[in-house]
């Protein structure tokens, strides 16, 4: 009972940190990518 706790906790927090950075990714995605096409790395994407 107390490993599928953790499990679950576990599973809880990979999930909040994955939604804050697709958040993060849809506030400042249209920049982060201008970046790299000026920098010349677009095509490494």
């Amino acid at each position: 009972m107390r490993t599928a706790a953790a499990l679950a906790l576990g599973a809880l927090a990979l999930a909040a940190a994955t939604g804050v950075a697709f958040a993060g990714w849809m506030n400042n995605g249209a920049g982060i990518f201008r970046a790299m096409i000026e920098a010349g790395l677009a095509w490494c994407m």
